[in-house]
């Protein structure tokens, strides 16, 4: 059996990793700026972590979600502290876009509705309702667009106040940063904007923080940069440093009853104690204030380089955009200079994700292998 061929793919084999740094077969050392889709938050192979998964494994890995189980109680209430949003209710599953499935599904119950409204360049996932409110046409099939969906410009809240006073709108829903557009931020009056837009014409008001939570902004959700407290909240990536977690953080107004959502893996002892091991690494080595002042560090010097259009973004959820198309720059970091970055739907924007212990120094190297380049 061959595998299926969707992923184009460097010629690398990654083997081990550590902190901030990986190393492939040849045991070649790589500055990891991109952290596999931002999915890596505390630095690969953090030993608290390592001990927390081998120490639960060993005990019991996986039951059904027909039994008690003390480290899902355990997680809501850690991830209600460190959040500021502990008066949530918790929905665990899988991956960031069956986060954005349920929380869809509870809008959709609660308003009765089935149009939902996005911004240009979303990007949500890729199962049947996330990809259907991710603007890319090219990854949707006939089956997936059964429900309708308005994309609207970001920043714009004259034309969310247009659609919503159709009274139609299940939810709208907004990326705390919008990652594989190429990092852009929707501001906090936007975001305060269609917070109060919602709540008058009855639509939900959804936060995708797949990417950009769990710290990354240097807020714990990008949107706290805004006064709003969202119906629902997405989580996913950053959230189990590599293990599959995802979530939806649900406001209290919503009543949960059995059967109105589900999963099978979502929450089980594994996940929970791996996003418990985050949790209590970010609260430890404080690195969502880490995020924020090397996020600063790293955005300034980056401004300061040639060819370089803009620097985009919050903390550590970074989009560098230049006056070319970004591909043979990522590859000649990569192969020539052995730092990893990440790609963008722009095409010529580079989005920087690195683990959130990141620090100055491995900030001065990166500047200095792309001095190498653009100077």
């Amino acid at each position: 059996m061959n595998l299926f061929d969707v992923y184009p793919l460097f010629d690398l084999e990654p083997v081990r990793a550590e902190g901030c740094y990986v190393y492939d077969q040849n045991d070649r050392k790589f500055l990891d700026f991109y952290g596999g889709h931002a999915v890596i938050s505390i630095g690969h192979s953090h030993p608290h972590y390592v001990r927390r998964l081998q120490e639960q494994v060993a005990k019991i890995g996986f039951y059904s979600n027909s039994v008690q189980n003390p480290l899902q109680v355990a997680l809501s209430q850690k991830l209600g502290e460190l959040s500021g949003c502990d008066d949530y209710q918790l929905f665990l599953c899988n991956s960031g876009a069956e986060a954005n499935e349920n929380a869809l599904k509870v809008a959709s119950f609660a308003t009765d509705r089935k149009r939902i409204v996005v911004f240009e360049k979303a990007f949500h996932g890729r199962t049947s309702a996330a990809v259907n409110i991710t603007d890319n046409d090219k990854i949707k099939a006939p089956i997936n667009t059964t429900f309708p969906v308005t994309f609207l410009p970001l920043n714009d809240t004259a034309a969310v106040e247009r659609e919503l006073k159709k009274e139609d709108v299940a939810a709208v829903v907004v990326e705390g940063i919008q990652g594989i557009a190429g990092i852009y931020v929707p501001s906090p009056a936007f975001l305060e904007g269609v917070a109060a837009l919602c709540k008058k014409h009855g639509a939900c008001l959804i936060m995708d923080e797949i990417q950009s939570g769990f710290g990354r902004s240097g807020n714990f959700f990008a949107f706290q940069r805004a006064n709003i407290q969202p119906d629902l909240i997405t989580v996913a990536k950053g959230m189990g440093n590599g293990f599959p977690v995802g979530g939806v953080l649900i406001h209290p107004r919503f009543e949960a009853s059995y059967g109105l959502l589900g999963t099978t893996f979502g929450g089980n002892h594994l996940a929970c104690v791996a996003t418990l091991a985050v949790l209590e690494v970010m609260e430890q080595e404080g690195l969502q204030e880490n995020a924020r002042k090397v996020g600063a560090y790293l955005k300034a010097q980056l401004e300061q380089l040639p060819g370089i259009k803009e620097v985009r973004g919050e903390g550590l959820m970074l989009g560098l955009q230049l006056a070319e198309p970004a591909g043979p720059l990522r590859k000649q970091l990569l192969f020539e200079h052995g730092v990893f970055t990440g790609s963008a739907a722009q095409a010529d924007t580079i989005r920087l994700l690195p683990p959130l212990n990141i620090g100055k120094g491995e900030v001065d190297v990166l500047m200095e292998k792309l001095r190498l380049i653009l100077v």
